[in-house]
């Protein structure tokens, strides 16, 4: 099974969403969007860009961890990684988000 999206909104009206590998670890998460219609946007943006080596910024965090962002092609970032331990971990995220990004998978709140 492919990996999927999942959309979720909070207590306030807004949405993001987070896309899943098949072992359902969280590989990527979106920024809040106001309106429902923007973060399935969003997730089209992702299924777009992240077949596309080039759209990801290797980041180093304060700490030291690494992360990754997910750049559509104007730059705006469109996802983010979670913090990784090393720079391996955090290629292999990228290699995940894109295989699994492509993916047409979905599961959103009514």
């Amino acid at each position: 099974m492919k990996g999927w999206y999942e959309l979720h909104s909070n207590d306030k009206g807004q949405f993001s969403f987070v896309l899943k590998a098949s072992n359902g670890e969280i590989i990527l998460r979106s920024e809040q969007y106001q309106r429902k219609a923007s973060a399935l946007r969003g997730i089209a943006s992702v299924r777009k860009n992240s077949p596309l080596e080039g759209r990801f910024a290797r980041k180093v965090a304060k700490d030291g961890r690494t992360y990754f962002n997910l750049r559509a092609g104007n730059n705006q970032v469109i996802g983010t990684s979670q913090m990784y331990k090393s720079e391996e971990s955090r290629d292999n995220g990228i290699a995940s988000v894109m295989s699994n990004g492509p993916t047409e998978n979905a599961k959103t709140p009514a």
